[in-house]
């Protein structure tokens, strides 16, 4: 009874259960739903502007008689895959980093670290905005700017983690013992640190997602007539008052994707 009691809770999270449910019929739509119903994001037929749904668009059409359905799958790709890649190289980024000026110290540690204050110093969105000044309206862009801005946090995770691990008995023991590097980070090192990285890999895609449909909604982020989330809201929100669903389509889909991102973040957290 004490097993079953001890395992249920992490088993059968209910936050971890509701945000793979939501994050699984995201990505399902954004992936199956233009082969459910073949059309084309950028296609327009203005004689269909803020006409409600049909066959061919489930959920209507926006101000230009383009499908909401397909642009909303195309835009539920679009971000997604910014934000994991912005995660992936920067959660990289920092691991090695950090781990290097954990294990080395003395002016290495020093400098990574005055670099990391001073990159915090900056607002992240200002961070992101001077990348996209250099590289606009693009992917890149969003990738190169997210991950300045996010392996800082990953960085100083790992960092922490690692120089609390090297104090150690079993990985003082595993030195004199004469184990190389590899096997200590292996065996020692990444148990500790993988929970924080994943949980923070979590938090900062929803950062990601959240940052990338902001800069869209302020018109600073991907140009039309791409398909994204951002973009797409600033795009209907003059035709409020004549298709308030189709302002609320880009709406709710942003909701929910953040909302799962965040749940199963909350449901990793220690």
């Amino acid at each position: 009874m004490t097993t079953l009691s001890t395992t249920l809770p992490h088993s059968r999270n209910p936050g971890r259960i509701i945000a793979v449910a939501i994050l699984a019929l995201v990505a399902g739509f954004a992936l199956l739903g233009p082969h459910l119903v073949p059309g084309d994001p950028f296609a327009q037929s203005l004689m269909k502007a803020l006409a409600g749904p049909e066959a061919g668009a489930p959920l209507g059409y926006d101000h230009l008689g383009r499908s909401l359905y397909h642009r909303l799958a195309h835009a539920l790709r679009l971000s997604p895959i910014i934000a994991l890649a912005a995660v992936a190289t920067a959660g990289t980024a920092g691991l090695v980093l950090g781990t290097l000026a954990a294990v080395r110290g003395g002016w290495v540690e020093r400098a990574l670290v005055i670099l990391a204050d001073a990159l915090m110093a900056l607002p992240g969105l200002l961070m992101v905005l001077i990348v996209l000044a250099i590289m606009p309206g693009t992917a890149m862009g969003f990738w190169a700017g997210l991950s300045l801005v996010l392996w800082v946090e990953f960085f100083r995770l790992t960092r922490a983690a690692t120089r609390a691990t090297l104090a150690s008995p079993a990985v003082q023991a595993a030195k004199l013992l004469g184990f190389r590097w590899p096997y200590i980070f292996r065996t020692h090192l990444w148990p500790e640190i993988a929970p924080l990285i994943l949980t923070a890999a979590a938090f900062g895609t929803a950062t990601a997602i959240m940052a990338i449909a902001a800069l869209g909604f302020v018109s600073v982020g991907m140009r039309a007539p791409t398909p994204e989330l951002g973009l797409m809201m600033v795009e209907l929100l003059p035709y409020w008052r004549e298709a308030p669903m189709a302002l609320l389509t880009p709406v709710i889909a942003t909701f929910a994707l953040l909302l799962g991102v965040t749940l199963l973040a909350g449901s990793r957290a220690p």
